[in-house]
C-alpha cells in the first residue's frame, strides 16, 4: 500500500507504508528535528536512499526549504533534492509512515516535541542523535523512550563519535559509532549512514556512549572556560586527560561493563568537542571565561549548548553514586552557583594531576 500526498502546486511524493518486520535495508527513515545535526544526518541518509520523512515544527520553515532546496537556517551550503523528502509539521504523520525514527532535537525540548504524539513508538526502531539528558527526569534518551514509550532496549540505538555537522556538510572524512544492544540492527542502520566520507562501526554499549556524550559536553564547557581565562595548551591537555578519567569513573560506576574508553565513541568525541572551533559547548564556556553571564552567553550564541542542562542533571544523578567528579562540579558551580570562573578554576587546578 502507498500513500500519495499533494502539496498544493508542489510536486507530490509517494509514501511507502512502514514495514512490520523491523529494521532492515529497506526501512523508511524519519527524522525528528530541523537543526544542523538533523540536517547533516538527512544528508547522510539520502546518500543511500531515495526517500526520507522529515518533521519540522513550522510550515514556514518547510516552505522556505522547498523554495531554496536547502535548510534555510542550518548548513545552508547543503543542497537537497526536495522531491525525495516528505516534509510534515504533524509528528504523527512522520511516525506513522516511518520504520526508523532518528531524534535530533535538543534534549531540553524533547518532551515538548512529543507533546502532540499519539502514534505508538514501541514497534519502531528509535535512534538517538541527542547528546544530552531529559533534564527534569535526569534520564538518558534511550531510558526515556524505554520507560515512557515502551520501546524495547534492543530497538534503541545511539549515534556517537566525533562528528560535527559542519564537517559533514563539507564532506570531510568522519567516523560514527552506532551503539545498540542488538548488533545486527546496529550494523543495518550503520550501513544506511556510511558513504565515502562517513565510516561507521558498531558497539553494544548504549548506556556508556550516551553518558559519555553527555559528559563530554560538560568537559568542553570547562575547556572553553579555561581558554577564556587565558590558560594555555599545556593546561588544556591536563584538563582533558583528567576529563576522560572522570568520564570513565562515572560510566563504569553507572553501567559497569568492559569498554575501551580510548575509542573514538568516547575519547574521540571528547577531544573534538573540547578543541573544535565548531563546538558550541566550548564556545559557551569560552564566553563564560571571558566574563559573560550565563544568560548573555546563551542569548549571543543563538544555539543550544547541551552541557548547560547536562551538568545539573549529572550532579543530581551523582548524589546517588558519589563518583569523584571535580571538573563537573567546577562547571556546575560556575553556571548554577554563580561562583567566579577564575576562582573556581584556580581551585580545580589543585585537584588535577
Amino acid at each position: 500500500m502507498t500513500f500519495v500526498v499533494a502539496f498544493g502546486s508542489c510536486l507530490s511524493i509517494t509514501l511507502q507504508k512502514p514495514k512490520q518486520t523491523g529494521m532492515d535495508e529497506e526501512s523508511t527513515i524519519g527524522i525528528i528535528g530541523s537543526g544542523s545535526w538533523a540536517t547533516a544526518i538527512a544528508k547522510m541518509v539520502l546518500n543511500n536512499s531515495d526517500r526520507l520523512n522529515w518533521y519540522f515544527r513550522e510550515q514556514e520553515h518547510i516552505d522556505r526549504f522547498r523554495k531554496m532546496d536547502h535548510n534555510p537556517n542550518y548548513l545552508t551550503s547543503v543542497d537537497f533534492d526536495t522531491d525525495q523528502i516528505f516534509f510534515s509539521t504533524d509528528i504523527n504523520e512522520i511516525v506513522e509512515n516511518s520504520d526508523v525514527l532518528i531524534f535530533a532535537v535538543p534534549s531540553a525540548f524533547l518532551k515538548e516535541s512529543l507533546e502532540s504524539l499519539r502514534t505508538p513508538l514501541k514497534d519502531k526502531f528509535i535512534v538517538s542523535a541527542i547528546k544530552g539528558l531529559v533534564p527534569d527526569e535526569n534520564l538518558i534518551i534511550g531510558s526515556f523512550f524505554n520507560k515512557h514509550y515502551e520501546v524495547p532496549i534492543d530497538s534503541i540505538a545511539v549515534i556517537s563519535g566525533p562528528c560535527h555537522a559542519e564537517e559533514v556538510a563539507l564532506e570531510r572524512l568522519s567516523y560514527l559509532t552506532i551503539a545498540c544492544q542488538d548488533i545486527k540492527k546496529a550494523r543495518v542502520f550503520a550501513s544506511r549512514l556510511a558513504c565515502s566520507y562517513i565510516k561507521t562501526t558498531v558497539i553494544d554499549d548504549i548506556y556508556g556512549t550516551e553518558y559519555s556524550a553527555v559528559l563530554k559536553n560538560v568537559m568542553a564547557i570547562a575547556a572553553g572556560i579555561c581558554h577564556g581565562l587565558g590558560y594555555g595548551d599545556n593546561f588544556q591537555a591536563v584538563l582533558i586527560s583528567n576529563g576522560i578519567q572522570e568520564i570513565k569513573r562515572f560510566v563504569d560506576t553507572v553501567h559497569p561493563i568492559t569498554r575501551d574508553i580510548k575509542s573514538s565513541a568516547y575519547l574521540g568525541d571528547l577531544l573534538v568537542t573540547a578543541y573544535s572551533q565548531f563546538s558550541r559547548n566550548r564556545t559557551f564556556g569560552n564566553m563564560l571565561g571571558k566574563g559573560y553571564s550565563v544568560k548573555s552567553a546563551q542569548l549571543e550564541m543563538l544555539m543550544i549548548a547541551e552541557g548547560y542542562y547536562a551538568v545539573k542533571s549529572i550532579v543530581e544523578i551523582n548524589k546517588k553514586y558519589k563518583v569523584n567528579m571535580p571538573i563537573t562540579e567546577a562547571v556546575h558551580n560556575i553556571i548554577y552557583e554563580k561562583i567566579s570562573p577564575a576562582i573556581e578554576i584556580k581551585l580545580l587546578t589543585d585537584q588535577l594531576r
